[in-house]
């Protein structure tokens, strides 16, 4: 059974973090994932951690600490024991207009990545809905940051491609060589869970993660990352979904 993580910015809205890592301990959850300012005391995240079991094998960094701080972000991931460093976003107003843009800011992810990948850390980068919108010449920006970046790593979110209008079988078959980790979160029905931005629990929602976990045996996937972007209860979407998932992958 492979042991399943919790990306911690479910709870981002339930602090405090001693109080979140200690009922993600009692559920069974053995792993969590980093983001943003979960880094800015890093001797108190490294106890915290300790206190509670729990390891942080993966994390998130946003593309200027990655491309201007990278001992920092090392340092963070040695304190941590992260081996799984990924960029999780672009802000709109940065993003490239065209193929060329998008290929060109793949090669800049390839280049930030070198020395991660030299300290023996993957590198990668998580997709939202964006990269799965056409652009004017009918290609698509994920396409486009893979032929970039070709030793890219992928962490994919694969409800966001259901909203960016793809079809995660269609992306897993085409580049799963490149999937080592997954957010596993799931869409809520049409008009469902509105309060919580059309996200639901997972195994109560539209996607088929029987399937879709099927499809990722064949990939290098090693981590299994559960997201919710804006649960209304974080305690009950980490009981459900745990429990949920748990059961598909047949525990």
């Amino acid at each position: 059974m492979t042991d399943l993580s919790y990306q911690l910015y479910s709870s981002r809205e339930f602090p405090p973090l001693d109080d979140t890592l200690k009922m993600l301990a009692g559920i069974g959850y053995k792993q969590v994932e980093g983001f943003g300012g979960l880094y800015e005391d890093l001797p108190a995240l490294s106890a915290a951690l300790k206190t509670s079991g729990l390891t942080m094998p993966s994390g998130h960094f946003g593309i200027d600490m990655l491309e201007d701080e990278p001992d920092r972000v090392l340092e963070i991931a040695g304190t941590v024991g992260m081996k799984a460093i990924f960029c999780p976003h672009l802000q709109e107003e940065l993003r490239p207009q065209n193929s060329e843009g998008w290929r060109a800011f793949g090669q800049r992810l390839q280049d930030i990545g070198a020395t991660f990948r030299d300290n023996g850390c993957i590198f990668g980068w998580h997709n939202h809905e964006f990269e799965f919108r056409k652009l004017s010449d009918g290609n698509l920006p994920m396409d486009e940051i893979f032929k970039g970046g070709p030793e890219l790593s992928w962490e994919a979110d694969l409800a966001w491609i259901v909203r960016g209008g793809g079809d995660p079988l269609d992306w897993i078959a085409r580049h799963g060589d490149r999937i080592t980790a997954v957010h596993i979160k799931d869409t809520a029905p049409a008009g469902e869970c509105e309060d919580e931005d059309g996200w639901a629990d997972v195994g109560r929602g539209t996607m088929d993660w029987k399937a879709l976990l099927n499809a990722l045996n064949g990939t290098p996937a090693r981590y299994f990352i559960l997201e919710h972007d804006k649960p209304s209860d974080d305690e009950r979407f980490a009981k459900r979904s745990f429990a949920g998932v748990r059961s598909l992958m047949g525990a």
